[in-house]
């Protein structure tokens, strides 16, 4: 099974005051599964992980409604405030739908950049470990030591690194990235996303995308990497099958069938 492990959709209707803004033209509009199933049937995906991108309830539902009435939206990643009060509850009535997969916080938005290791959130993160739901980790780099955090503290956490942190490509920024990588990687429960790298590397050629790639693939290996388009977003950037075809240059063939669809199987529990 050929799965893409990241996409959204949404209406710009419901995101009055949301990104993305008027100015990125490319992606300011309605996405729908009307739009996205004839780039999946052109890859031969054989379904997605739809993921949350605002912080509301009314946008899980409208996820999870969404894969209702699609059988290819194999799963949804939603949201949950997992510093409310009743967040063990929330999760807990979100997961009786057995299409709901995981949850996703949108760290990268918050100031803190330790605020994912916090002591307050035990309790829900304990919730989303008892119920086997995954953790998307949207992160970026000067995040990952308060990611690294959390995980040791909560090592049965399955967790993945959404678009391979947003390492900044369009700097050339490496180093620092590959180190906090390798110290998440050595966890054996942290998987990472083969997504959103194309965005994130600006007017960059493909070559400078290679040392990113080669490094996820190298440090989590070929049973823990997620291939992804982050379709609509991608389109800043580039489009479905040349992002699908870069990567499949680069992942070697033998591991074609875990990182464009096996591991998100596994891993989301599909």
């Amino acid at each position: 099974m050929r799965i893409d492990a990241h996409q959204h959709f949404w209406f710009l209707k419901d995101r009055q005051g949301e990104w993305p803004p008027a100015e990125l033209a490319a992606i300011y509009r309605d996405f729908t599964p009307d739009d996205l199933l004839p780039l999946l049937k052109d890859a031969n995906m054989d379904g997605t992980i739809l993921v949350q991108t605002m912080e509301r309830a009314e946008d899980t539902a409208f996820m999870l409604a969404l894969a209702a009435e699609n059988p290819f939206i194999k799963g949804v990643i939603g949201w949950v405030d997992l510093s409310a009060a009743d967040a063990s509850e929330q999760i807990a009535r979100l997961s009786a739908n057995p299409r709901l997969k995981g949850l996703r916080p949108m760290l990268q938005s918050l100031p803190d950049d330790d605020w994912i290791a916090r002591h307050d959130l035990d309790s829900a993160i304990a919730t989303i470990v008892a119920l086997d739901l995954a953790f998307d980790a949207l992160v970026l780099p000067r995040q990952l030591k308060g990611l690294l955090q959390r995980v040791e503290r909560t090592p049965d956490l399955r967790v993945v690194i959404d678009h391979g942190a947003k390492p900044e490509i369009a700097h050339g920024r490496f180093i620092d990235w590959q180190k906090d990588m390798a110290r998440l990687a050595a966890c054996p429960t942290v998987h990472c996303k083969l997504s959103g790298l194309l965005t994130e590397a600006g007017s960059q050629k493909l070559e400078s995308l290679r040392p990113y790639i080669e490094t996820i693939l190298d440090l989590f290996g070929p049973d823990r990497v997620l291939w992804g388009s982050d379709w609509p977003v991608l389109r800043l950037a580039g489009d479905y099958k040349n992002w699908l075809s870069q990567c499949e240059d680069i992942v070697l063939r033998e591991h074609h069938a875990k990182v464009f669809g096996g591991n998100a199987a596994r891993f989301y529990r599909i």
